[in-house]
Protein backbone atom coordinates (compact mmCIF):
# COMPACT_ATOMS: atom_id res chain seq x y z
CA UNK A 1 0.00 0.00 0.00
CA UNK A 2 1.09 3.49 -1.00
CA UNK A 3 2.29 5.53 1.93
CA UNK A 4 -0.58 8.83 2.81
CA UNK A 5 0.61 11.34 1.67
CA UNK A 6 1.14 14.75 4.93
CA UNK A 7 -2.06 16.48 5.08
CA UNK A 8 0.04 19.41 6.69
CA UNK A 9 2.69 19.59 4.10
CA UNK A 10 2.36 21.94 1.24
CA UNK A 11 1.37 21.06 -2.07
CA UNK A 12 3.21 22.33 -5.42
CA UNK A 13 1.04 23.37 -7.99
CA UNK A 14 1.78 22.05 -11.16
CA UNK A 15 3.07 24.21 -13.46
CA UNK A 16 0.30 25.08 -16.57
CA UNK A 17 -0.38 27.82 -19.00
CA UNK A 18 -3.24 29.76 -16.76
CA UNK A 19 -1.92 29.59 -13.30
CA UNK A 20 -4.07 27.86 -10.90
CA UNK A 21 -3.82 30.62 -9.02
CA UNK A 22 -6.90 32.06 -10.55
CA UNK A 23 -9.19 29.10 -9.48
CA UNK A 24 -8.01 29.92 -5.84
CA UNK A 25 -8.67 33.52 -6.16
CA UNK A 26 -12.01 32.97 -7.51
CA UNK A 27 -12.63 30.73 -4.45
CA UNK A 28 -11.64 32.73 -2.02
CA UNK A 29 -13.86 35.58 -3.81
CA UNK A 30 -16.68 33.54 -4.02
CA UNK A 31 -16.21 32.15 -0.28
CA UNK A 32 -15.80 35.86 1.16
CA UNK A 33 -18.58 36.89 -0.31
CA UNK A 34 -20.86 34.20 0.91
CA UNK A 35 -19.40 34.99 4.35
CA UNK A 36 -20.24 38.27 4.19
CA UNK A 37 -24.00 37.65 2.81
CA UNK A 38 -24.60 35.02 5.66
CA UNK A 39 -22.65 37.01 8.31
CA UNK A 40 -25.32 39.98 7.36
CA UNK A 41 -28.19 37.62 6.89
CA UNK A 42 -28.21 36.51 10.57
CA UNK A 43 -26.70 39.36 12.16
CA UNK A 44 -30.03 41.58 10.84
CA UNK A 45 -31.82 38.42 12.15
CA UNK A 46 -30.50 38.62 15.33
CA UNK A 47 -30.86 42.05 15.90
CA UNK A 48 -34.34 43.34 14.05
CA UNK A 49 -35.50 39.62 13.60
CA UNK A 50 -35.97 40.25 9.55
CA UNK A 51 -34.57 37.52 7.75
CA UNK A 52 -33.01 38.44 4.00
CA UNK A 53 -34.42 35.50 2.58
CA UNK A 54 -33.37 36.86 -0.60
CA UNK A 55 -29.06 36.00 -0.02
CA UNK A 56 -29.71 32.35 -0.01
CA UNK A 57 -30.75 32.53 -4.01
CA UNK A 58 -27.15 34.34 -4.05
CA UNK A 59 -25.50 32.06 -1.56
CA UNK A 60 -26.74 28.68 -3.76
CA UNK A 61 -24.98 30.19 -6.67
CA UNK A 62 -22.30 30.49 -4.91
CA UNK A 63 -21.75 27.53 -3.52
CA UNK A 64 -22.07 25.81 -7.25
CA UNK A 65 -19.58 27.99 -8.80
CA UNK A 66 -17.08 27.09 -5.65
CA UNK A 67 -17.82 23.21 -6.23
CA UNK A 68 -17.01 23.79 -10.08
CA UNK A 69 -14.21 26.44 -9.26
CA UNK A 70 -12.59 23.08 -6.72
CA UNK A 71 -13.26 20.41 -8.90
CA UNK A 72 -10.95 22.38 -11.57
CA UNK A 73 -8.36 23.12 -9.15
CA UNK A 74 -8.51 19.24 -7.89
CA UNK A 75 -8.33 17.90 -11.30
CA UNK A 76 -5.63 20.31 -12.53
CA UNK A 77 -3.29 19.31 -9.87
CA UNK A 78 -4.19 15.76 -9.69
CA UNK A 79 -6.37 15.88 -6.19
CA UNK A 80 -9.29 14.43 -7.41
CA UNK A 81 -11.19 11.57 -5.87
CA UNK A 82 -9.82 8.23 -6.76
CA UNK A 83 -10.07 4.89 -5.97
CA UNK A 84 -6.64 3.79 -4.81
CA UNK A 85 -6.83 0.83 -3.92
CA UNK A 86 -7.29 -0.48 -8.17
CA UNK A 87 -3.98 1.22 -8.54
CA UNK A 88 -1.39 1.66 -5.61
CA UNK A 89 -0.20 -1.65 -5.98
CA UNK A 90 0.45 -1.18 -9.68
CA UNK A 91 3.84 0.24 -11.81
CA UNK A 92 4.29 3.87 -12.81
CA UNK A 93 3.44 2.73 -16.32
CA UNK A 94 -0.28 1.63 -15.51
CA UNK A 95 -0.95 4.10 -12.70
CA UNK A 96 -0.21 6.55 -15.61
CA UNK A 97 -2.55 4.83 -18.05
CA UNK A 98 -5.31 4.68 -15.44
CA UNK A 99 -4.89 8.55 -14.61
CA UNK A 100 -5.05 9.49 -18.38
CA UNK A 101 -8.51 7.18 -18.89
CA UNK A 102 -9.58 8.67 -15.38
CA UNK A 103 -8.44 12.31 -17.45
CA UNK A 104 -10.71 11.42 -20.17
CA UNK A 105 -13.74 10.23 -18.14
CA UNK A 106 -13.94 13.46 -16.93
CA UNK A 107 -13.58 15.09 -20.25
CA UNK A 108 -16.75 13.09 -20.95
CA UNK A 109 -18.80 14.00 -17.94
CA UNK A 110 -18.30 17.34 -17.79
CA UNK A 111 -18.63 17.22 -21.99
CA UNK A 112 -22.21 16.18 -21.13
CA UNK A 113 -22.66 19.26 -18.08
CA UNK A 114 -21.64 21.90 -20.75
CA UNK A 115 -23.67 20.75 -23.53
CA UNK A 116 -26.89 20.00 -21.72
CA UNK A 117 -25.89 22.98 -19.11
CA UNK A 118 -25.80 24.97 -21.80
CA UNK A 119 -28.97 24.06 -23.54
CA UNK A 120 -30.57 25.03 -19.95
CA UNK A 121 -29.22 28.36 -19.56
CA UNK A 122 -30.36 28.90 -23.09
CA UNK A 123 -34.34 27.49 -22.50
CA UNK A 124 -34.19 29.88 -19.46
CA UNK A 125 -33.48 32.37 -21.86
CA UNK A 126 -35.62 31.84 -24.38
CA UNK A 127 -38.30 31.50 -21.74
CA UNK A 128 -37.09 34.26 -19.97
CA UNK A 129 -37.64 31.76 -16.59
CA UNK A 130 -37.47 34.22 -13.32
CA UNK A 131 -35.57 33.31 -10.59
CA UNK A 132 -38.12 32.47 -7.47
CA UNK A 133 -36.80 34.85 -4.84
CA UNK A 134 -35.72 38.06 -6.45
CA UNK A 135 -37.40 37.80 -9.88
CA UNK A 136 -33.85 37.77 -11.64
CA UNK A 137 -33.44 35.84 -15.16
CA UNK A 138 -33.36 32.35 -14.02
CA UNK A 139 -29.80 32.14 -16.78
CA UNK A 140 -27.93 34.11 -15.01
CA UNK A 141 -27.42 31.02 -12.27
CA UNK A 142 -27.31 28.48 -14.39
CA UNK A 143 -25.03 29.91 -17.47
CA UNK A 144 -22.19 29.47 -14.71
CA UNK A 145 -22.59 25.45 -14.78
CA UNK A 146 -21.91 25.14 -18.50
CA UNK A 147 -18.72 27.63 -18.20
CA UNK A 148 -17.43 26.47 -15.64
CA UNK A 149 -18.03 23.16 -16.70
CA UNK A 150 -15.69 23.50 -19.36
CA UNK A 151 -12.69 24.91 -17.66
CA UNK A 152 -12.84 21.45 -15.50
CA UNK A 153 -12.69 19.95 -18.76
CA UNK A 154 -9.77 22.36 -20.17
CA UNK A 155 -8.10 21.38 -16.87
CA UNK A 156 -8.40 17.75 -17.42
CA UNK A 157 -7.02 17.99 -20.94
CA UNK A 158 -4.39 20.10 -19.82
CA UNK A 159 -3.23 17.25 -16.66
CA UNK A 160 -3.86 14.03 -19.43
CA UNK A 161 -1.19 16.54 -22.09
CA UNK A 162 0.90 16.02 -18.69
CA UNK A 163 0.40 12.76 -17.87
CA UNK A 164 0.91 11.50 -21.35
CA UNK A 165 4.05 13.31 -21.48
CA UNK A 166 5.31 11.87 -17.87
CA UNK A 167 5.37 15.05 -16.12
CA UNK A 168 2.55 14.45 -14.29
CA UNK A 169 1.22 11.82 -12.71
Amino acid sequence: MAAEPDPTAERINPATRIPLRVEEVLIALAMGTMVVITSANVLTRYLTNVSFAFTEEYSVALMVIVALLGTALATASGRHIRIGVLVDGRGPAFRRRAEAIAMLLTIICFGLLVWYGARLAYDEYDFEVLSNGLGHPNWIYTGWLPLLSLVVMLRAAGRLVRVMRGQDG
